[in-house]
């Protein structure tokens, strides 16, 4: 995914908490139905057997329409997504599939912004996508929910260039297939706060502007007139080590005042957007690596499941659960990290799971 990211020094492992109180929130909108009741940790990957437990797994369907590669063609007639679903279903895990096709589809494009509105706007390369989707949902119907994360980065494109109808009907016609094939899959909007052309992490601004910035998310939002189950969305797409020994940009570590605007701008879009929100594709480095490929640091994993008091305070903010994976081939991975996540993961399951609000 994309990264619109700024300088930061790397931290010390010691993390402060944050001082956010379960009542500086207003009343939290209503979980998708058939969401777990508790807070769950969720992974990036097939859903088999692991050595902590696990409460999602997510993979992507991707490789665009148009272009002989499409999730549909993995496995004969989009088998692929129904044998990822009824995997998950088996183990008690509910599954997530991240639904990033627009881009990849032919024609290929320049820039992503317009290369995503431009195959929106082309009839014949809708027809095929969606086509693709009521698949998808045959493949998927059941009884049991199944996440359908639509399109990451799509709506930070349509936010910024105002293309509010082009973005509703396709919101629209996302939901009334879904409606007519499988009432069971819960659809996740994407928030990518950069979609307000500013990037709170860049810039470091007051509450009081953090507030602004996620009210506007939450209007363009709104302005779709679709209601989606839920919203993902995503702290960074690579580890902060990454960032910082390849890229030569120190800037994407968070402290803890940045964890603290991150928790505010997600807590305002819930309460002005009226939907509960999770946090998807966490980079899974620890700060006990070397940042070699594989290996990159970072402290998110640290800072989420390392403090209950930080949990608490997201749950309060209208969080729904946490899901690990590296945005890039390359990325620390929960079986490169020294085992480090599915510690953490381990013992916040014995301790037991957070109810949800």
């Amino acid at each position: 995914m994309r990264a619109h990211r700024r300088s930061r020094p790397a931290l010390a492992v010691a993390l402060l908490a944050l001082a956010v109180a379960p009542s500086a929130y207003a009343k939290l909108p209503p979980l998708p139905h058939g969401w777990p009741k508790t807070l769950q940790i969720g992974l990036m990957g097939q859903p088999g057997k692991a050595p902590a437990p696990l409460g999602f797994r997510y993979e992507y369907l991707a490789g665009g329409v148009n272009t002989g590669n499409g999730w549909s063609t993995w496995n004969p007639d989009g088998a692929y997504a129904s044998n990822f679903v009824h995997a998950a279903w088996s183990r008690g895990v509910v599954p997530v599939l991240t639904y990033y096709m627009l881009l990849q589809s032919s024609p290929a494009g320049g820039d992503e912004g317009d290369t995503d509105i431009s195959h929106l706007r082309d009839p014949q390369l809708m027809q095929a996508y969606w086509n693709d989707v009521r698949l998808l949902f045959q493949r998927i119907k059941g009884t049991k929910p199944v996440v359908v994360h639509i399109e990451p980065d799509l709506w930070g494109y349509l936010e910024q260039r105002n293309e509010v109808g082009l973005a509703t009907s396709f919101a629209q016609q996302w939901l009334q297939l879904r409606n007519q094939l499988a009432p069971n899959a819960l659809l996740a909007y994407h928030m990518s706060g950069w979609g307000t052309k500013h990037d709170i992490v860049y810039e470091d601004p007051t509450d009081a502007t953090v507030k602004r910035y996620a009210a506007q998310s939450a209007a363009f939002y709104r302005a779709l007139h679709a209601r989606f189950d839920v919203a993902f969305e995503d702290f960074s797409d690579r580890d902060a080590g990454y960032y910082e020994k390849v890229q030569n940009n120190p800037r994407t570590w968070f402290t803890p005042a940045d964890f603290h605007r991150h928790l505010l701008y997600g807590a305002t879009f819930v309460k002005l957007a009226g939907v509960r929100m999770a946090a998807w594709q966490i980079p899974l480095g620890n700060m006990q690596l070397d940042d070699t490929p594989g290996h990159y640091r970072d402290n998110r994993v640290q800072w989420l499941l390392g403090s209950r008091a930080h949990l608490r305070a997201y749950v309060a903010a209208g969080y729904v659960g946490f899901l690990f994976g590296g945005g890039a081939d390359g990325m620390t991975s929960a079986s490169t990290d020294g085992g480090f996540f599915y510690a953490k993961d381990r013992a916040y399951y014995q301790a037991g799971a957070l109810r949800l609000p």
